[in-house]
């Protein structure tokens, strides 16, 4: 058969995800393939670790853990415990477990450190645990260079839009978000309950505490004898920021997030993303096509 087959195979005909030349077609150069491929990798990490946060998957366990309409925390470390053949009573309470899920489903992305549970935090975590303190700088110089910013501007900016994308507009992670996004925190669908709004709302009440807090010690500054003139002007430029984030957030809350709360929204995952997605109005971020059919 030498004149009808040949032993030679193109790199763009090897079908795996891992080889850049089949998963993008030979568009770009070999250089320019391995770093997308490395970029999408880490997203695709990061992905992974989000699925941690919120229950979905677990360094305890393999496979999917919540995945269910009206599962719960509790829901979580039974199966795990189950896994481990621990004592599945008890279950509200945690088990040993490396890196725990979050326990009320909502996740802050914030740009600042405002919350020690704000998801660049937990993920920075979700990296000691799961590759050790040792390297652990080391590591996240090399996410962050692969994804071509620091962790928390990706979260801020890139990661929503990389998981609608991944699930083709229609998101299994929900983000609440005001109208400029100066206030953002994520919920996982599968794990929403009819007062989920109202934590949300807490955690925007929270921010806004801390902001104005902020902004009382910033005023402090721009009056004090012993400020500087450049600490003054740099006082001031702040306090007028913080001002309008205030002003956004309590728009937020007054038209649309605290109507929301008091409805106490339920929702049928069988009705599919589309439907209940859209339940929410002006609360979620916008995804562009979300009414367009699905595949």
């Amino acid at each position: 058969m030498q004149d009808e087959l040949t032993p030679e195979v193109p790199l763009n005909e090897i079908t795996l995800t891992c080889n850049p030349h089949y998963r993008y077609s030979n568009r770009k150069n070999a250089e320019e393939l391995e770093l997308r491929l490395l970029a999408d990798t880490m997203k695709e990490f990061i992905s992974y670790a989000v699925g941690c946060m919120f229950g979905r998957y677990s360094l305890d366990k393999p496979g999917l853990i919540l995945a269910n309409q009206g599962e719960t925390i509790e829901d979580y470390w039974k199966n795990v415990r189950s896994y481990q053949n621990l004592p599945t009573a008890n279950c509200s309470l945690p088990t040993d477990s490396i890196f725990p899920p979050d326990a009320d489903n909502v996740i802050p992305i914030l740009d600042g450190d405002w919350f020690t549970d704000d998801i660049s935090e937990r993920f920075r975590k979700f990296l000691r645990v799961t590759f050790g303190d040792e390297h652990y700088e080391e590591n996240l110089k090399f996410i962050e260079v692969a994804l071509g910013k620091d962790i928390r501007k990706y979260f801020l900016k890139d990661f929503y839009s990389d998981h609608v994308r991944r699930y083709k507009k229609r998101p299994i992670y929900w983000l609440f978000s005001s109208t400029k996004g100066s206030f953002n925190a994520l919920i996982y669908m599968r794990r929403y309950r009819s007062d989920t709004v109202s934590v949300v709302l807490n955690y925007l009440r929270e921010f806004r505490i801390k902001l104005t807090t902020e902004k009382n010690h910033l005023e402090a500054v721009s009056i004090s004898a012993s400020a500087s003139p450049g600490e003054k002007t740099k006082a001031l430029k702040e306090i007028e920021s913080i001002r309008k984030m205030i002003e956004e957030l309590d728009s937020y809350e007054r038209e649309i997030l605290y109507p929301l709360a008091t409805e106490q929204l339920e929702i049928d995952l069988d009705d599919g993303v589309k439907v209940n997605y859209q339940k929410f109005g002006p609360a979620l971020r916008t995804i562009p096509g979300l009414d367009t059919k699905e595949e």
